[in-house]
């Protein structure tokens, strides 16, 4: 039992610590769907663990022993949320003299919410790599159980952050400036993690 325990503890250690970032995306992304729509909540949530699936599929085949993605090509990745935040400022731009803002949306459906977090979390597979090859396939099976309980407590989290009225209020009005810069920046910061 307590094998159990200390397994559950490193899952939720490992989960928390890989995927705090996650946190700022999806209240990004409910605060989007609250403001414009776009993407759906559903969405949103299935697009989290689609995402994070990927991640983990990735990681249990590398870490029995194939290599997928090189490290040095992770940081690619990061230029999916880049290019979706230079996607969303450029339809800021264009609209800038109109008397609608344009849509703050820039991850719109379940795809592109998926391909945000794969990109965001690319990282993660060098962390999960070498824990699911260490810890074996029962405790690799509680962890993954523990990751879904853990996306399942993001998504609430970012939910709850995005639905204060004044922060949607904000979104409403400059939101077609601030989650492209949000998704410009995140997608920046993992192409300059992965080149470290």
């Amino acid at each position: 039992m307590a094998d159990l325990g200390g397994t559950l503890a490193t899952a939720v250690g490992l989960f928390a610590g890989t995927n705090v970032d996650d946190i700022i995306v999806l209240t990004v992304l409910f605060l989007s769907a609250r403001a414009s729509g776009r993407p759906r909540p559903w969405q949103v949530w299935a697009g989290q663990y689609a995402g994070i699936a990927v991640l983990i599929a990735v990681s249990a085949v590398t870490a029995l022993g194939l290599t997928i993605v090189p490290d040095r090509w992770v940081g690619f990745l990061g230029l999916v949320p880049f290019a979706l935040g230079v996607r969303g400022l450029v339809r800021a731009i264009r609209a800038r003299n109109e008397d609608e803002p344009p849509d703050p949306a820039v991850a719109t459906g379940l795809l592109s919410v998926a391909g945000v977090t794969i990109a965001n979390g690319a990282d993660n597979i060098s962390v999960y790599t070498p824990v699911f090859r260490t810890i074996g396939l029962t405790n690799s099976l509680i962890t993954v159980a523990v990751f879904a309980v853990g996306v399942a407590v993001w998504c609430l989290a970012g939910s709850w952050l995005g639905s204060h009225r004044k922060v949607i209020e904000v979104v409403q009005r400059f939101g077609h400036w601030i989650v492209p810069a949000v998704f410009m920046v995140i997608g920046a910061v993992i192409v300059i993690e992965a080149g470290r």
